[in-house]
């Protein structure tokens, strides 16, 4: 079937990490190759394809969301829109169409078909063709030349909108078989994915967007906690031996836990929560349970301290959301640190190179100066494009959000496969079609995100007529291609040129969108 497909360069992920905040950045450029065809990342979406032959329309009409296509006497095409950026076209051929292709389907196999006491190329009356061949098998090879006869007519209203490879025949073959007469039409029907409407809630030209910056990225505090991290790295460890626990010790601890019932009576053990051996600066306590490092402060080596903790609303792990816990937390052993002198006499050791402590300090801070602004523009950037998918509206297409969701498994069952040797067993689960499907619906929210941010960074780029030179598109495929021969990876040249372009646009409108909104930072 040849159909003029729709292809948004911007329905890819683009290749730069800073496009997508940090919860979905995927590494540069990676090109996932598998012969899965669940996890086939080969674009759906490819390059419009140049429509061979018009495909004539003589008449359409509309009423609401229900379109008639009368494409000829012969034809007849209802189109009506579905959920999800899709339409269901009602398709009706007329007997005259049937007939022609039954004759069509005859006639061939009377040339093809050697029947005995007939000579080759004499006529050989229909009833014994359909003796010789079977009733069943010429009528089901009838209805087959009616669907490829008649489906690029009856598509053709979607030709510049339909995504590719999103066409698909919805009624069964054996429903159209069972009621197939060549007295009456044949109907069927066609489901597609065309490209979805972008429209905005609000403009995002002079959009408002809060960003919001953590103190620890601040190149002075930075500076700061990389000197006392080296100072402290410098220090020797003695072990405490007169005293309990204080801040700025290093103790080891042997961690249990367990859920309290509401009777107060001890539940389940929490092995997430529990360690043996457990290596813990208590100047390091930011991401630990609140409250765990006053309950320990004192306690000396060997003994075992006992307390119930209550695990925050807004504890990463779910399961342990608001969660009564007991801690039974065993000290082992306690060090603290004897530090040499912070000053100019161990400045080499801080920093090689330098000669005193004002020089490592202007050395580290002049890194976290350029740190600060690496992480404020991440930060910006992020910030833009949670504002855009917040304010564009459209609905994504099942085609879209399959292809998306694929592309994301794929990228991390890779991880999975660099970071341990998955036998054939374990292979064959993660790439089992049941295990694919429940990722993508455990990552709807998280993929529709993507998509829709994607699609708003090219809704722009389209609209603001926003470009970049050849120049720039030359270099960076230079440094792409260079990058996968440096690793031995295979590529797509084309895909990598593809990817390239994404970028390239990506950055024009994160600049654009910069420069035309008005960005207030705000210290957290």
């Amino acid at each position: 079937m040849e159909l003029t497909t729709v292809s948004l360069r911007s329905f890819r992920i683009p290749s730069n990490p800073s496009f997508l905040s940090s919860a979905f950045a995927p590494t540069r450029l990676v090109l996932v190759r598998s012969t899965s065809p669940y996890l086939k990342i080969s674009s759906q979406l490819g390059k419009i394809k140049p429509l061979s032959k018009k495909l004539k329309v003589s008449e359409k009409t509309v009423t609401n969301e229900v379109e008639k296509e009368i494409l000829s006497e012969d034809v007849l095409v209802i189109e009506t829109k579905q959920p999800n950026s899709s339409v269901l076209l009602n398709v009706e051929v007329t007997p005259a169409i049937c007939q022609d292709c039954y004759k069509n389907v005859i006639d061939g196999v009377a040339r093809r078909s050697k029947i005995p006491g007939f000579r080759p190329g004499k006529k050989v009356p229909e009833n014994i063709l359909v003796n010789y061949v079977g009733r069943d098998q010429l009528q089901r090879a009838t209805i087959e030349s009616i669907l490829k006869r008649t489906l690029p007519s009856a598509t053709s209203s979607m030709k510049g909108r339909v995504l590719k490879d999103s066409i698909r025949i919805v009624t069964k073959f054996s429903e159209m078989n069972e009621s197939f007469s060549l007295q009456n039409s044949l109907r069927y029907d066609v489901v597609a994915d065309v490209a979805p409407v972008i429209s905005w809630s609000s403009e995002y030209k002079n959009m408002k967007i809060v960003v919001e910056i953590d103190n620890i990225i601040n190149a002075e505090v930075a500076c700061e906690l990389e000197i006392k991290r080296r100072h402290k790295a410098m220090g020797a460890l003695k072990i405490v031996t007169d005293r309990g626990l204080e801040v700025g010790d290093l103790v080891v601890l042997d961690i249990f836990a367990k859920k309290i019932k509401e009777d107060a009576s001890e539940g389940e053990s929490i092995p997430s929560a529990e360690r043996i051996g457990f290596h813990f600066d208590t100047e390091e306590a930011n991401n630990l349970l609140p409250g765990f490092l006053d309950s320990i402060l004192g306690a000396r080596q060997g003994e075992t301290k006992i307390f119930n903790l209550l695990f925050p609303e807004s504890w990463e792990q779910e399961n342990l959301q608001g969660v009564n816990a007991g801690f039974t937390v065993v000290c082992k052993e306690i060090f603290y640190r004897e530090l040499p002198a912070l000053d100019d006499s161990t400045a080499e050791k801080l920093l090689p190179g330098s000669n005193t402590l004002s020089e490592v300090r202007e050395s580290i801070l002049e890194k976290c100066r350029e740190m600060e602004q690496d992480a404020r523009d991440q930060a910006t950037d992020n910030a833009i494009l949670r504002q855009l998918r917040e304010i564009v509206e459209l609905e994504i297409p099942q085609t879209l959000f399959e292809e998306q969701g694929r592309q994301l498994y794929g990228a991390k069952l890779l991880q999975i496969q660099a970071n341990q040797k998955l036998d054939e067993q374990q292979l064959a689960f993660l790439t089992s079609e049941k295990t694919v499907k429940e990722y993508l619906e455990s990552q709807r929210a998280n993929v529709s995100n993507i998509i829709k941010q994607m699609l708003a960074v090219g809704e722009i780029f389209k609209c603001e007529n926003l470009q970049f030179s050849t120049e720039e598109m030359v270099k960076e495929v230079e440094n792409s291609l260079a990058e996968f021969k440096r690793h031995n990876q295979d590529y797509d040249e084309e895909r990598v040129k593809d990817q390239v372009q994404e970028m390239l646009e990506g950055a024009k409108v994160l600049e654009w969108l910069r420069e035309n909104s008005d960005i207030q930072y705000v210290d957290v």
